[in-house]
């Protein structure tokens, strides 16, 4: 009895864990006039195709629109879990293929690397949207948006509210999410973060000014349950790279 409890609690748990994917959002910051050709051809030659080759697919690339300085170059790679993370990272060191194809940026002199910095945050899928979603081939322009809020149970609040209605809402009113998690590390904690994919600017103007009028995010807006969960907003445009995968 024992055995068979113990096997229906570790199904339960590899079927709770499939559901919860792992991103990892990378931000390139890239320094004032330097070409970035290396990073590109590192990321379209030999990262990405190498991340395809572990099975991981749908990888992210993409720049900020407009022409914000310091410029930035964003790569998102989904993941199955965190494990998957690691396993990642260790198999590239062993990769032939991908050690010779990114030889010319792993070997690269520290005068040709473009970027200042490389920063990371980690996101988890949460249960109202579990895994990422490929955006319609027509999405040429995506927004990032990192809501912070001021503890772990203000965050935990809002993700609730995400879970048990936000989605529905978003769904109605044509806001096509791409992924959205809770952080579990990065810079901003406590927050989540969440991307949207929309065919051009007045796609995205159309969807959120139908958002606020919405009669169940009037209604939730107002609960009490989900005051002050969140007390600000991070918001930035991206435009896809010629390599991205979505």
């Amino acid at each position: 009895m024992r055995i068979l409890s113990t096997l229906i609690l570790f199904f339960l748990y590899l079927t709770v864990t499939a559901q919860e994917q792992v991103y990892e959002l990378r931000t390139y910051e890239l320094e004032f006039s330097k070409p970035a050709d290396v990073l590109h051809n590192y990321f379209k030659q030999a990262l990405i195709p190498a991340l395809n080759r572990q099975g991981i697919v749908n990888v992210g690339a993409f720049e900020e629109a407009g022409e914000s300085l310091p410029k930035k170059i964003y790569l998102l790679i989904p993941y199955d879990n965190l494990q998957a993370l690691q396993v990642s990272r260790d198999s590239l060191a062993h990769d032939k293929k991908y050690l010779q194809d990114a030889s010319s940026y792993l070997k690269a002199p520290e005068e040709l690397i473009p970027y200042k910095r490389i920063s990371t945050s980690l996101i988890r899928s949460t249960s109202g949207f579990p895994e990422l979603v490929q955006p319609r081939d027509e999405a040429n322009l995506f927004e990032l948006r990192i809501y912070e809020s001021h503890n772990e149970d203000a965050l935990r609040r809002k993700v609730k509210m995400f879970n048990d209605s936000e989605f529905d809402i978003f769904e109605d009113v044509g806001l096509p999410v791409v992924f959205f998690g809770s952080n579990i590390a990065g810079s901003q904690m406590p927050c989540l973060t969440y991307l949207l994919a929309f065919k051009d600017k007045e796609a995205h103007a159309e969807a959120w000014s139908e958002f606020g009028p919405h009669p169940e995010w009037q209604r939730i807006s107002k609960l009490e349950e989900y005051a002050n969960s969140m007390n600000s907003i991070t918001r930035v445009f991206l435009k896809p790279l010629p390599y991205s995968q979505l």
